[in-house]
């Protein structure tokens, strides 16, 4: 019930501040791009959007979020709020997770690229809450957004690189561990699709279980002192 709570409010203060209409925006442009594009360019095209966009975008909305909380002194509410740590994360996943899925779909559906629906939503839903959740472990450690731009620098590199090389033939069996590649290769439906499942999930998890320490670490020092 409390993290349910905590979506829906989520989803309200990203609506309120604009969240929402950015990523319609970038919709509608990146759609656009698409069709005045040559249809043989179309499809790396679109997943190269889908990862950059939808998915890759929560790592700074999540940054944004958690700065504005700390600004507001929200953390001190949730603080000493019943709830847990993981709820918190977990809303905060949820709620980044849905709106980069549904605008995923919307590119993916104009642009004609989705071959096998399942692999394709849980892959931007599985890699948005990735991201979302490197972001929320980077933000819970620095207190400016100039701070959170550069921290997260060495991360997008690690992130984008391998995957755009793999999407333009550098494509290494071993690079499959890579989430970003795993990403590539559920938009693409490739027989790979598996193992790149299961490969997203075990890294989705395991960012999400360390941010869950770090948001707790945080949770138990606001307001600058170590409770």
């Amino acid at each position: 019930m409390r993290t349910k709570a905590l979506f829906l409010g989520d989803v309200r203060f990203q609506i309120k501040y604009g969240f929402y209409y950015i990523y319609l925006f970038f919709s509608i442009l990146y759609i656009g791009i698409l069709f005045a594009l040559p249809p043989q360019w179309r499809l790396t095209a679109a997943i190269l959007m889908i990862f950059s966009d939808p998915a890759a975008m929560g790592l700074y909305f999540m940054g944004a979020i958690v700065l504005f909380e700390k600004s507001e002194r929200v953390l001190n509410s949730v603080a000493i709020s019943p709830v847990k740590p993981y709820e918190y994360v977990l809303s905060k996943l949820l709620s980044i997770g849905f709106i980069s899925t549904i605008v995923a779909i919307a590119i993916g559906v104009a642009s004609d690229v989705i071959t096998k629906p399942f692999f394709f939503i849980t892959g931007v839903f599985l890699c948005s809450c990735l991201f979302s959740a490197i972001g929320l472990i980077f933000a819970c450690r620095i207190s400016s957004l100039n701070q959170f731009v550069i921290a997260t620098i060495p991360a997008e590199l690690i992130i984008n690189v391998p995957a755009i090389a793999w999407l333009f033939g550098y494509q290494k069996s071993w690079l499959l561990f890579h989430p970003g590649i795993s990403l590539i290769e559920l938009l693409r439906g490739s027989s790979s699709a598996l193992p790149a499942l299961i490969i997203l999930i075990v890294w989705t998890l395991f960012f999400a279980v360390l941010a869950e320490g770090i948001v707790k670490k945080m949770l138990r020092s606001v307001g600058g002192v170590k409770l």
